[in-house]
């Protein structure tokens, strides 16, 4: 299987093995190319792979490897709720990356390592919410802007 979607990045992530969640971890790669848009400005004669582009193949890998995901949900990033970034990542460097999974609060969480042949480049935690479920964390923002444009009234 290979997951591609819009976003900073041109290349596609590879499921190398979808895993069994509590058994063995979910494995995805990708290879950055030479080609990628973003080295055009992320350093100029010394190109470097920006840290965003990294979490954006982790998240691609996220959510090609996700398990038990319900009919007709639709899944979406809700948080990066933590990134560290080890060491670089060049142009043509293969990104190998690992997915751990819980399920926690009705979403899915995912801890995930990213590396290359040199290493650790990257650790990650990622939650996933369904938006398609009645009362799920989607509607918090449009919650969120009726109770600013409410108080904005009775300040008027």
């Amino acid at each position: 299987m290979t997951a591609v979607a819009c976003g900073p990045v041109d290349g596609t992530v590879e499921v190398v093995d979808p895993g069994v969640p509590g058994e063995r971890p979910a494995r995805c790669v990708a290879v950055v190319g030479a080609s990628e848009k973003v080295f055009a400005g992320h350093f100029p004669g010394f190109a470097i792979f920006p840290g965003v582009c990294v979490v954006e193949y982790v998240q691609r890998g996220a959510l090609a490897t996700m398990p038990e995901r319900e009919p007709g949900g639709r899944w979406v990033l809700a948080a990066v709720e933590s990134s560290r970034f080890l060491s670089p990542v060049y142009p043509g460097d293969e990104l190998t990356s690992e997915y751990v999974w819980s399920r926690k609060d009705g979403g899915w969480r995912c801890r995930a390592s990213a590396a290359t042949g040199r290493g650790p480049a990257a650790q990650i935690r990622l939650r996933f919410e369904n938006r398609d479920v009645p009362g799920a964390a989607a509607g918090a923002g449009e919650r969120r802007d009726q109770d600013v444009r409410a108080r904005g009234a009775d300040a008027g």
